[in-house]
């Protein structure tokens, strides 16, 4: 089984080395310790980390990224990590439906700004 080094995950997967201590100190990737302490991981933790990576970016925390992730030994299959995903993104959607509507919002506040107000002295 080939192994890599931090250093070589970390180039491959296009990440700092700082990023996968962060990301094992979070249990998000687990790393496996050679006779002298270095860490190990299997060629397979180049896709896992571009995938925490992509749920970094869609604004998922640490914890949530945990939860979310396949993981057979934690019980998490790829339909539950889906299922979680899919209700993570609706939970998004509702966000920026408000975001939406508090722009109409502003807009026409900032239309109406122009027009003289009856109770300001000019």
């Amino acid at each position: 089984m080939v192994t890599l080094r931090i250093g070589e995950l970390a180039a491959r997967a296009g990440v700092s080395t700082r990023s996968l201590r962060y990301y094992e100190q979070q249990q998000l990737l687990p790393a496996q310790r050679s006779s002298t302490g270095q860490r190990r991981y299997p060629e397979v933790a180049v896709d896992r980390v571009r995938l925490i990576q992509r749920l970094f970016s869609a604004n998922l925390s640490s914890r949530t990224i945990a939860e979310l992730l396949p993981c057979p030994r934690a019980g998490i299959t790829p339909l539950v990590a889906k299922t979680r995903l899919a209700a993570e993104r609706e939970r998004i959607d509702a966000q920026i439906a408000e975001l939406a509507k508090a722009r109409v919002q502003l807009t026409e506040v900032i239309e109406q700004i122009d027009q003289p107000m009856s109770d300001c002295d000019s």
